[in-house]
């Protein structure tokens, strides 16, 4: 019990000090801004090399498409961040923090459909890759369609 109650304290202490760095990070909301933005285009950069294979624009290269994907993957988990509390601005829409249940679940679906991307490059399936390159794509309309400005 005296373990569980000292890992359960350093759970707590740890997100609230993930929480303050995290502010403190951006005790600007320009910083926030650049922050996604720069992480955004990033996987943006990566995912569409993978695209223009699905595509067919490009030849397959299993390495590339694997290194690729490991990217927007790993990328997928940072602009979130970004988005917090008096960060407004930027291409987002109002929308994010006043709808940030959905906002959060849409950000949710992108990572998965990120992570789904990966495996199935990391696999060398080319149907996979393509068909996870799909629902990666929708992933990522979905969010813009409600959540960042046209234009």
């Amino acid at each position: 019990m005296k373990l569980k109650l000292i890992a359960i304290s350093s759970i707590v202490t740890a997100t609230v000090l993930t929480a303050t760095i995290v502010n403190a990070q951006f005790a600007k909301p320009e910083a926030a801004i650049k922050y996604r933005k720069a992480a955004l285009t990033v996987m943006g950069t990566h995912f569409a090399r993978i695209g223009a294979v699905a595509k067919g624009e490009v030849p397959y290269n299993k390495e590339e498409v694997a290194k690729n994907a490991a990217i927007v993957s790993s990328m997928s988990h940072l602009p979130w961040q970004g988005f917090g509390p008096g960060t407004e601005g930027g291409d987002a829409l109002p929308s994010v923090w006043s709808d940030s249940a959905k906002f959060t679940n849409l950000s949710e679906k992108l990572t998965a459909a990120t992570a789904a991307l990966n495996t199935a490059a990391q696999s060398g399936d080319l149907d996979a890759i393509k068909k996870a390159v799909g629902a990666t794509g929708q992933a990522c309309k979905a969010c813009h369609d409600d959540f960042k400005k046209k234009g």
